[in-house]
């Protein structure tokens, strides 16, 4: 079944491919005249090289491995488009992520996104269902993989990915538009069943995780104002830089909100069931600096997670290691993990320059950043500061670019209670070159 499914929806592309080089050499069909009905078809394909100092106790296979150089498929996707009638809208999204090699072979691509919308106000509200992304609380709970200021979203965002939802998408209904210059969406999701997840813990203990019970309907939102040029919302995905080529200043506002989605267990041994309640607030902004379109880049973030007591998650997308956390002698768990999710407070910054756009002539131009994360979980008694920067070569603007990043990472030990103590002078880091190619 997986394998029909796969050779249809790569048909279909095959078809629209084929059809529009016959008519105008895009990969678009049109149905109508001027264009606003039409079936389109995209792909992205990023390709990572990395050198990575490997947490203590890593190891492959249980072979020990300090460090580790791999190449691996971050992201590998194709997305179907089609605006039907000028109310009828279905979009899906097909793909693999996290291929390296000790990933399991011939992995099975699967659907991040399939929904279907209807313009009940064209452009002011549109309904929608499926497996979506039209969620909160923060602008990258959501990101843009193709347009990312860095080589990756600042993934702490997407709080319940792989948990109780599907790469970040949801199984729900949803509405969203703009009413002058508010940007809105709103969706109400069944969470996914944690018994599937690789998250899944059977019993409770005494930090909170994600409870077994059937979950409750899971209520999220996000609304942003915008001050100057208006974002198009078409996609639930939010872009990191349009290269200059737009003038932003936005405000936004959002919650993620599960009736009795935690569970934990007290000093009695009670079961005891907490709601998972997320806010976020953030601002984002690029602003053009002349007609060469040089532009500067920010994006700042305030995080307030209530996730149970003491709940903390490390991630570490794409892991080189494959040693289980338990086995690591550290919090972090193996490979490039680090305590990205958690119960407490984040705040997160990135700030990016971009070069004039004939830096090189027909050779692109050039993009700097920076980013860092500073969490205080409630469990930790030591702040969480994670930091990267790097540089980005736009030879076709986001089309086809190679970013090349550094990230520095703080390692916490583990003590008899299962609390986190960082070790402030073992930090370790992670040398990223992503080599991406989209249309």
């Amino acid at each position: 079944m997986i394998k029909l499914i796969t050779t249809l929806f790569l048909c279909g592309i095959l078809f629209i491919v084929n059809a529009q080089q016959f008519k105008n050499g895009a990969l678009q069909i049109n149905l109508d005249e001027d264009g606003k009905t039409f079936i389109k078809a995209t792909f992205v394909n990023q390709t990572w090289l990395r050198y990575n100092w490997n947490n203590p106790g890593s190891s492959v296979f249980g072979i020990p491995e300090k460090e580790t150089f791999d190449v691996g498929l971050r992201r590998t996707r194709f997305q179907l488009i089609g605006q039907l009638t000028p109310r009828v809208l279905f979009y899906s999204q097909y793909g693999i992520n996290n291929y390296n090699y000790i990933s399991t072979r011939k992995a099975g691509a699967f659907f991040h996104d399939a929904l279907c919308e209807y313009a009940v106000v064209p452009s002011k509200l549109h309904l929608g269902g499926g497996l979506h992304a039209w969620s909160g609380p923060g602008r990258f709970s959501a990101p843009a993989v193709v347009s990312f200021l860095g080589v990756d979203a600042p993934l702490f965002e997407q709080t319940t990915n792989d948990a109780t939802d599907q790469f970040l998408r949801k199984l729900g209904f949803y509405a969203k538009g703009q009413v002058s210059r508010i940007d809105y969406r709103f969706a109400v999701a069944k969470p996914m069943a944690i018994q599937n997840s690789p998250l899944y813990i059977k019993e409770p203990d005494l930090y909170s995780n994600f409870s077994t019970r059937p979950p409750h309907l899971q209520f999220q939102s996000y609304v942003y104002f915008q001050f100057f040029d208006k974002e198009n919302n078409i996609l639930p995905y939010m872009a990191g830089t349009y290269l200059g080529k737009k003038k932003i200043l936005n405000l936004g506002f959002g919650n993620l909100f599960q009736q009795k989605a935690m569970w934990r267990r007290n000093a009695n041994k009670d079961t005891i069931y907490e709601n998972l309640n997320l806010i976020a607030f953030d601002v984002f902004s690029e602003i053009p600096l002349s007609k060469n379109k040089n532009a500067i880049n920010f994006y700042l973030a305030s995080f307030f997670n209530k996730m149970g007591k003491g709940y903390i998650r490390s991630v570490g997308p794409m892991s080189p290691t494959n040693t289980f956390y338990g086995n690591t002698g550290t919090f972090n768990g193996s490979g490039s993990a680090f305590p990205m999710i958690g119960s407490g407070t984040t705040f997160y910054g990135q700030a990016g320059y971009l070069c004039k756009d004939s830096l090189f002539k027909s050779l692109g131009t050039m993009l700097f950043y920076a980013a860092s994360q500073f969490s205080k979980y409630e469990r930790f008694k030591d702040k969480m500061l994670m930091y990267e920067g790097g540089l980005s070569w736009l030879i076709k603007g986001n089309n086809a670019k190679v970013t090349l990043a550094y990230q520095s990472r703080p390692i916490f030990s583990s003590n008899l209670s299962g609390e986190g103590i960082e070790v402030k002078s073992a930090r370790r880091g992670m040398l990223v070159m992503q080599y991406q190619i989209a249309f």
